[in-house]
């Protein structure tokens, strides 16, 4: 029977020891998503396209706002890389995603077609 004790004991020690890694890595990955960028950066990829194929944007405009998304696609793999992404660095990303939604809205609307 003694032995039987030592088996639960370690049993319990070790479903312990697995659920406490399992929570450390789920809240390790949760703080690295960033949901809402992602879908902005679709959005305005989408936007860009858009304006492509109606003319309302030029080669130039769409290479230069790809270029911005490209940008904010480097610095979110940035803030991601120590596993950790900072509020502030959510609020910089903000804050270049509206910069360039600002820059789509007025290559659009300035009177420039594409020939």
């Amino acid at each position: 029977m003694p032995g039987i004790k030592k088996n639960k004991v370690k049993l319990k020690i070790f479903g312990g020891v697995l659920v406490a890694a399992l929570a450390i890595t789920s809240i390790a990955s949760a703080q690295t998503h960033t949901p809402v960028i992602n879908h902005r950066e679709h959005r305005q990829e989408r936007r860009i396209n858009q304006g492509v194929r109606s003319g309302e944007l030029t080669r130039n405009e769409a290479r230069h706002l790809r270029g911005d998304e490209r940008k904010i696609r480097e610095d979110k793999r940035m803030a991601k890389a120590d596993g950790h992404v900072t509020r502030g660095e959510r609020r910089y990303l903000r804050h270049e995603e509206n910069r360039t939604s600002r820059a789509i809205y007025r290559d659009k609307h300035n009177g420039r077609v594409r020939a």
